[in-house]
């Protein structure tokens, strides 16, 4: 069995044929090396058929999650300019896509071609394109080539045994590239999948899964809830910054041998370092050392190199930075720039701040702009800002996370302007954004806090 989703699950074989029935659709839709096609479709059998079509093709899959505002979802459409869009159950037609052709995978169903396409690809062609929060208050595409995604592949593939990849959980959407690691791990060393739509609510569809990779509130809240079935072998936390409770936790209530915690922007392709823990050995602090084929360096404001315990900015280099972002050179420049210790390498500047610790690990610290990561989501609090602007009544606004050490932390947006209900502000924000992007409160405020010098006081 290669997938299963709740009652209904496909074999390798048919995964293999229905994937490449959808390949040769797309073949005659004008799919070629280097062509984006957009992906929409409810998490199940389908979505991964139409994933792997996409691959087959040769084109990279956009991911546009039927979840999302229409508004959104048309911004990342006339960004990616796909050929094509693969839709399931009529989930394109819904959001009403119709500006570009839509082929839904059940109508490749009855088709002869279930054959290998020959598909002329290599592996510099675009494999993905993830959009992700934008400080313009536009999303950016993140373009991931085959390359980059091969070695995340390679690296988990040495990283973890056989038997912790035998029934691998996929609870993530798509549009996070947590997905990846989840579908592609298992499905290119033999294991096999289980979808499910929400961990939390996943009760019997677990059980003789080995393998969960989530985010660390998820998994909190699934521990409190009931727990693990005693199949899981491996627990993956990625996205959050990872508590010692928690790791106790997991071994306290579930059998799993080990935690592993990961970390990596959408950049250098879903993770760049990472910490196993073993149950013999218990918590370890710190995001750990980088993967295979990835260096990781501490810098100041200069780009020099820090001394181990200094706080600086962490800099990605190696076989996961991505080709950049899609159809925006200058902020591909920007955050994309020759290794200055490698000759003929990339980096990829984080934004992050950690500090290497003594045994060479690293600890994370935060931001160092206004991006924030909450539920493993990453948010440009700028891009949330300039929604609230463009509602009417709405002067300026500042949206900041707030919370402290011991709790989660939650978006609260303050805005200048007129006196306008809350729940009509809410509303506007949810035809724009994406609901994990949502504040939790608003603010009305007559005058902004400010600095002794000035600056706005967050």
């Amino acid at each position: 069995v290669a997938l299963r989703s709740g009652e209904a699950q496909l074999s390798y074989a048919q995964l293999e044929a229905a994937s490449n029935r959808v390949a040769h659709a797309l073949i005659e839709l004008g799919v070629v090396p280097d062509t984006c096609v957009g992906l929409c479709a409810e998490r199940g059998i389908e979505l991964v058929v139409g994933l792997l079509g996409i691959l087959k093709a040769g084109g990279a899959y956009v991911p546009l999650d039927p979840g999302y505002p229409r508004e959104r979802v048309l911004q990342m459409l006339e960004d990616a300019a796909p050929v094509a869009v693969v839709s399931a159950g009529g989930a394109a037609a819904r959001l009403g896509v119709d500006a570009v052709a839509v082929l839904e995978v059940q109508d490749t169903a009855d088709s002869a071609r279930s054959h290998a396409p020959n598909v002329a690809l290599r592996s510099d062609h675009l494999a993905y394109v993830i959009y992700t929060s934008g400080s313009t208050g536009r999303p950016k595409g993140v373009a991931i080539e085959h390359r980059n995604t091969v070695n995340l592949l390679a690296w988990a593939h040495s990283a973890f045994a056989p038997e912790e990849l035998a029934c691998t959980v996929c609870s993530t959407s798509v549009n996070f590239d947590l997905a990846v690691f989840e579908l592609l791990v298992p499905l290119t060393q033999g294991g096999s999948v289980v979808l499910v739509e929400d961990l939390l609510r996943a009760g019997a569809q677990l059980e003789g899964a080995t393998l969960v990779n989530t985010v660390p509130s998820v998994l909190k809240a699934v521990l409190d809830a009931g727990g693990l079935p005693p199949s899981v072998r491996a627990v993956n936390l990625a996205g959050e910054p990872l508590k010692r409770e928690l790791v106790e936790q997991v071994f306290a209530q579930t059998q799993a041998v080990r935690v592993a915690n990961l970390y990596g922007p959408t950049e250098t392709t879903t993770y760049s370092t990472w910490v196993s823990m073993p149950r013999s050995t218990g918590f370890v602090p710190g995001i750990g050392a980088p993967i295979a084929n990835t260096r990781a360096y501490v810098v100041d404001e200069h780009g020099e190199l820090v001394a181990p315990g200094v706080v600086g900015e962490l800099w990605l280099g190696g076989a996961g930075v991505a080709r950049g972002y899609l159809h925006r050179p200058e902020l591909t420049a920007e955050r994309f720039i020759d290794d200055p210790f490698v000759l003929g390498g990339r980096v990829y500047r984080t934004g992050d701040l950690v500090r290497r610790r003594g045994d060479g690990g690293l600890d994370y610290l935060g931001r160092n702009d206004f991006q924030v990561k909450l539920r493993g989501y990453r948010i440009e609090l700028g891009e949330i800002e300039a929604a609230l602007q463009a509602c009417p009544g709405v002067r300026d606004a500042v949206v900041v996370a707030r919370g402290d050490a011991g709790s989660e932390r939650t978006l609260v947006a303050y805005w200048q302007g007129d006196a306008i209900e809350v729940s009509a502000l809410r509303s506007q924000l949810q035809s724009r954004l994406p609901e994990y992007m949502l504040p939790s409160a608003f603010v009305h405020v007559d005058h902004w806090p400010l600095t002794p010098n000035g600056k706005l006081d967050r």
